[in-house]
């Protein structure tokens, strides 16, 4: 049994799909209530509270913990931790954790907590694996949505690169990670097949979406605006995703 946290988030729906066709018995825990779903059990439960989370885990095997909420990203770590207590208490099962690239590296709030999630996890006693990837093409998709709004003007941080993976091909990643025989605690990140910077990002964004913006450079300043520009979040050493950042617009965000 593999029970899966954020299971329907960007990347827990692909992974919930992913492992159900691998034959898996699937556990999937949500917020929200969700209609049945052929080879998926959905668990209703909210890790902020405890709600449901002892009784989605009882009898996980493996627990692909998905669940994150970068808006709020302080309960990240008290979520998991109770996570982490209620798979004790169920025994020792296999804790599978998505992070991101740079977490111990750059000084963003979000990435901070990202990085004391991996040491909670790192030092539960549970056996363990961590996946760090780049960003999904969906974070700058929506980033450039907002910016693109302002009208005849686009404004764009100078100085930044990404480096953006598929969502799909993580969870396929993650799946081969949760059917394995253990734990592999750290295993090698993940990137996408190219580095961009924000300005190509945008010109192609502008033409996959018909739009027409003069872009606006704005300069960023901070400790994590230093560490973005010199790369930290960048996997180039483990390019190893396929689906470019062009075909993701060709297919998610062409005008109907």
């Amino acid at each position: 049994m593999i029970l899966v946290t954020g299971a329907s988030g960007t990347l827990g729906r692909p992974l919930v799909r992913r492992l159900a066709g691998d034959g898996a018995d699937v556990h999937a825990l949500s917020r929200g209530a969700r209609a049945p779903e052929k080879g998926v059990t959905w668990h209703q439960g909210d890790l902020r509270t405890g709600g449901g989370v002892d009784a989605a885990v009882a009898g996980a095997e493996t627990i692909v913990h998905c669940a994150s909420d970068p808006r709020h990203p302080k309960s990240d770590l008290p979520a998991t931790r109770g996570l982490v207590e209620a798979a004790r208490r169920q025994g020792a099962p296999h804790l599978v954790y998505i992070s991101i690239v740079g977490v111990d590296r750059i000084p963003y709030g979000y990435y901070k907590t990202k990085h004391a999630v991996e040491r909670l996890i790192e030092e539960s006693g549970l056996p363990y694996t961590i996946l760090r990837t780049t960003q999904f093409h969906t974070l700058p998709a929506m980033v450039l949505d907002v910016l693109a709004k302002v009208p005849g003007v686009m404004p764009l941080p100078t100085g930044l690169r990404c480096q953006p993976i598929d969502a799909g091909e993580v969870a396929e990643r993650l799946a081969e990670l949760a059917l394995a025989a253990g734990p592999a605690r750290r295993v090698e990140d993940m990137g996408g097949p190219e580095v961009l910077t924000l300005e190509e990002m945008a010109r192609s964004y502008l033409r996959a979406t018909g739009r027409r913006r003069a872009r606006l450079p704005v300069p960023l300043a901070g400790s994590a605006a230093r560490g973005f520009r010199a790369g930290h979040h960048l996997a180039r050493d483990h390019a190893v995703g396929k689906r470019t950042w062009q075909q993701f617009l060709d297919e998610e965000r062409a005008p109907r």
